[in-house]
């Protein structure tokens, strides 16, 4: 345990104190759950006031991803584009509603714009997004009844 470390004092779980010689610096260490943290807090004698909070030093643990490319990594994930195809089938007010219910965030006017496109143009781009995103859309869309696709956002069109 900590307490037989450097002759130290354990004051409580996870807590060492260091003794030293009268008007030396005492140190209270803090072990953290996290092994890559130690904070450690000094005072410069008993009865002079609290201590001092020193700044955290962070090792980094070899051979692991921080959250940092970890966020790095999915976001340059390429971009697939959700496409609308037109059909005979279903009512355009029916598509406005399948588009603002299967699409997060769709507006009204939004979905009307995509649903005019797509009947005038035979399709329309609904939203871009990564690919796992853009396949889930497009499986929601056929299961309302609307034709859908998915295609590389690089690729040509838009």
């Amino acid at each position: 345990m900590e307490a037989s470390i450097c002759g130290g004092l354990a004051l409580s779980p996870g807590h060492i104190f260091s003794p030293s010689k009268p008007g030396d610096r005492y140190c209270l260490l803090k072990k953290c759950t996290s092994p890559s943290i130690l904070m450690a807090m000094s005072a410069t004698a008993l009865g002079k006031g609290g201590g001092l909070l020193e700044r955290p030093t962070i090792e980094s643990t070899p051979g692991r991803e921080s959250e940092f490319d970890v966020r790095k990594s999915r976001k340059t994930a390429p971009p697939y584009r959700v496409l609308l195809h037109n059909d005979n089938f279903n009512k355009r007010e029916y598509v406005v509603q399948v588009l603002m219910k299967v699409i997060p965030g769709m507006t009204l006017d939004t979905a009307v714009n995509i649903m005019q496109e797509a009947h005038y143009n035979g399709m329309s781009v609904v939203i871009i997004c990564a690919q796992a995103d853009a396949e889930e859309h497009c499986m929601q869309l056929r299961g309302n009844g609307l034709l859908s696709s998915i295609e590389p956002a690089s690729g040509g069109g838009c």
